[in-house]
């Protein structure tokens, strides 16, 4: 009885370091981050073009907490700074919302 007692918190000992351990791997993996994806695809996994891409992702993002551009601005430079239906060039995006001569695009 002792043994099979012993046995037990073994298992559970083990089976909750293993979870322990697995979650921080798992954090850590580009693969559920889907902007650290994204920018790892566009620059095919360089690290320079990465961290260009995350200066200009941050750069842009206090921006337009900042200055509060309009939404057609933002709408406009998200479509111009697309490379596919899903991925999203950051440099691209933050040079296009702190362009002044952009103007309201005509209707379709």
């Amino acid at each position: 009885m002792i043994v099979v007692c012993a046995i037990r918190v073994l298992a559970s000992v083990v089976a909750l370091a293993l979870a322990v351990s697995a979650r921080p791997a798992r954090a850590a993996a580009p693969l559920y981050d889907p902007v650290i994806l994204n920018i790892g695809i566009n620059c095919q996994w360089q690290q320079r073009c990465q961290q260009q891409q995350r200066k200009a992702m941050a750069d842009a993002a206090k921006f337009i907490a900042a200055k509060h551009p309009p939404l057609w601005k933002i709408h406009l430079c998200n479509r111009n700074a697309r490379r596919s239906t899903a991925r999203v060039d950051w440099t691209g995006f933050n040079s296009c919302i702190r362009n002044k001569r952009l103007g309201v695009p005509a209707r379709r």
